[in-house]
């Protein structure tokens, strides 16, 4: 099972931490194929195009190695996915839960990444 989208994929944590690691600015949406994800899939798309000095990834909430992000003390009281979480230099910056309209995301993006 995977995510269909145009983001890269994270398969495990391994992929994470390298993403972290190897990206100042990162975002990871970890979710399924569902009505409250797609949208922010379609989003983070559009703004890979606007932002290319940030690593826009997708993550399948439901594999095993998924514990990295569903286990961040930030996502402790989260229940709707998708859970997008916003890094700097390795950190959690911000993180969300549920669906997030595009001027949601725009306003997150400026606040940790300005």
């Amino acid at each position: 099972m995977h995510l269909n989208t145009n983001l890269k994929h994270i398969k495990s944590k391994e992929e994470h931490k390298e993403l972290i690691a190897k990206n100042e600015k990162a975002v990871v949406c970890c979710g399924r194929m569902g009505p409250m994800c797609v949208p922010v899939y379609g989003i983070m798309e559009a703004l890979r195009e606007k932002h290319p000095d940030i690593a826009f990834t997708d993550m399948l909430f439901d594999i095993r190695d998924a514990e990295v992000i569903r286990d961040l003390p930030e996502c402790r009281q989260f229940r709707g996915l998708p859970f997008t979480i916003y890094y700097r230099n390795g950190k959690v910056l911000k993180a969300t839960s549920s669906i997030q309209s595009a001027k949601d995301m725009k306003a997150i993006i400026q606040e940790v990444f300005a």
